[in-house]
């Protein structure tokens, strides 16, 4: 068993090696060799092979996640967790193998299916595209091992799942079984059952896709190839390169030094603190993309400044919950980038949208904070030029990254993925060599950290796409556009519509998965209200952001729970002032065009 995890993560960390290497060396090669050795070669189809290095990053970090029991769901607790038992719980965990096992045998035909082409695709010379389409069931498979194990033990769930194999077999080889409606129903009902107890989310969507496809009698390879398609996309590789670039900041001690930075020049001020806070928050949640990282990595240190300075601690714990995601609008952020993909706009714009209602956002919570941060000492530093210049000048390697994005994205000599393999070179070199937080010896297991919240995200982005498909074939877009314009004629009470519609999603799914799958539905609604889909990005970013905070199941109110050890009450008593003031804003953001718009056009 060791080997095979030493197998596993040995792939994941040269995989992601490769997926660096690729587009920085494309980058160097056209920028600083070509224009001196006009006839160096280029690297033959590596934007093609990027593409495919994120199926594979995807797949290796899935099963790794598998392994650790980490993929992501909806539930505080997982559902192969040895300690979770009862009757519920064996069913769910027999739905989720079965999910699996039919996704092994979609992906091993979408794989023959290529393989019977008499004129075969390929990915770059003498490297067809099968190859790389085999990760999916390979990949599959080894998830199903991983998930078969945890469940040796219970001779109850094993047997039960044999069973409950053998019985739905039979069952959907039947074509009768089709057209009964009951099996829809019941299949929903079992699927939803398994999410509330745990099963991860990829499962869930997977299910759902499979389930509405066979219903229509669509092979499952149609939910794989969908999925296949959207992971390989072009942008899609930028995920996990500045995940990764996120990762080395986090486990170095840049943070200690931008928090040095950000309080030489703001301690002084009334409400310097929490402002640092939300700076810091926000530069590293634009970076790895999601609020968990930062909360999990940064409020262990942000918490005890917080004291020290003399903030009470519902102020504190409140802040660090909202600043979790306070970041999703400032590039590169991912799930801008994710957007973009997935509604084929120009991410480039949508970057430029999301730099002034992000500085908003930031500007109105330092102006709650400084209202009602009560302090029990009225406690100020005292500025000092040579002090801040001086912790400007130590911090100045880190203080040039968003400098670095910025000119790759928008300076013309760089494209988006060659940017992010930059950053995360650079990232590298820096915390390595210059500061050296890191060392060698550490490098792989950070890979490995990353792989495996890439695989989570990237699993879930292709289930949900499967997904996609189906509601895109049945035409629900276009029905909903259809009743929609029946009952609601203002733009204005759709944009409030569009606000508790979004409110609801970002609490209940991860925003990756959220993008996928409901930004199909609502783009040709805003088209038809005549909402610029620029904004309407932004508006939706926003909501799902905002999201994060909504009571009950707001994912940051409960990784703020575990995070601080506190009980879920206190954690809604300390967050709900800054819901209510980051709903006002974005509110704002959504009803105000031009503050989203001003930088694009």
């Amino acid at each position: 068993m060791r080997t095979t995890n030493k197998i596993e993560n040995y792939v994941a960390c040269t995989v992601f090696i490769f997926l660096v290497t690729l587009p920085f060396s494309d980058l160097i090669i056209r920028e600083i060799i070509r224009p001196f050795f006009t006839e160096f070669p280029k690297i033959p189809a590596s934007q093609t092979l990027v593409s495919h290095l994120t199926l594979l990053i995807g797949f290796s970090g899935a099963i790794i996640a598998s392994r650790q029991d980490k993929l992501l769901s909806l539930s505080n607790s997982s559902l192969f967790d040895v300690q979770q038992n009862g009757f519920l719980v064996h069913i769910s965990r027999w739905v989720s193998i079965f999910i699996t096992f039919l996704l092994i045998v979609g992906s091993t035909d979408l794989v023959l299916v290529e393989l019977s082409f008499q004129n075969p695709a390929f990915v770059a010379p003498n490297v067809p595209r099968w190859l790389f389409q085999s990760a999916i069931p390979a990949g599959f498979f080894i998830i199903f091992m991983h998930l078969i194990s945890k469940m040796k033990r219970n001779i109850f769930s094993l047997g039960g799942l044999i069973t409950m194999l053998s019985i739905i077999i039979f069952l959907i080889s039947q074509d009768s079984i089709r057209e009964n409606s009951f099996i829809l129903i019941f299949s929903s009902f079992l699927l939803l059952l398994s999410i509330i107890n745990g099963a991860p989310i990829f499962i869930v969507l997977s299910g759902f896709g499979i389930l509405f496809f066979w219903y229509d009698y669509v092979p499952i390879s149609a939910v794989i190839a969908e999925s296949y398609r959207i992971v390989v996309s072009p942008h899609l590789a930028t995920i996990p390169l500045f995940t990764l670039a996120g990762y080395f900041l986090a486990e170095s001690k840049a943070s200690d030094r931008l928090i040095n930075v950000f309080k030489a020049s703001f301690g002084w001020m009334p409400g310097g603190t929490p402002v640092i806070v939300l700076l810091i928050c926000g530069f590293f949640t634009a970076l790895t993309g999601g609020s968990g990282v930062t909360i999990l990595a940064l409020g262990g240190l942000l918490f005890p400044m917080l004291s020290k300075d003399g903030y009470r601690k519902n102020f504190s714990l409140g802040l660090i919950t909202a600043s979790g995601s306070i970041g999703l609008l400032f590039p590169p952020s991912l799930p801008l980038i994710l957007y973009g993909v997935t509604a084929g706009i120009s991410i480039k714009s949508i970057f430029l949208a999301g730099i002034i209602p992000g500085i908003f956002l930031i500007i109105i919570l330092s102006g709650w904070s400084y209202l009602s941060g009560e302090v029990k000492e009225n406690k100020k530093d005292v500025f000092n030029v040579k002090n801040a210049l001086g912790s400007c000048w130590v911090t100045k390697w880190e203080l040039f990254i968003p400098l670095i994005v910025l000119y790759g994205i928008f300076g013309g000599h760089a494209k988006l993925v060659e940017t992010a393999a930059f950053t995360v070179v650079y990232v590298f070199v820096v915390e390595t060599f210059i500061y050296k937080d890191l060392n060698l010896y550490e490098i792989p297991s950070i890979i490995i950290s990353c792989a495996t919240l890439v695989g989570g995200v990237l699993i879930i982005i292709g289930s949900a796409m499967g997904l996609t498909s189906y509601m895109v074939d049945a035409q629900i877009p276009m029905t909903i556009l259809a009743f929609m314009k029946d009952i609601v004629h203002s733009k204005y009470l759709f944009l409030i519509l569009l606000n508790i519609f979004l409110l609801i999603i970002g609490c209940l799914m991860d925003i990756f998965s959220a993008i996928i799958i409901v930004v199909p539905l609502i783009a040709p609604l805003g088209i038809h209200y005549g909402i610029d889909p620029i904004h309407l990005a932004i508006i939706f970013i926003a909501n799902l952001e905002l999201g994060y905070l909504t009571p009950p199941v707001g994912m940051n109110l409960f990784l703020s729970a575990y995070r601080f050890e506190e009980k879920m009450p206190v954690i809604y008593k300390s967050t709900l002032p800054y819901f209510v003031v980051l709903l006002i804003a974005v509110l704002v953001i959504t009803y105000f065009p031009p503050l989203t718009l001003w930088l694009v056009n």
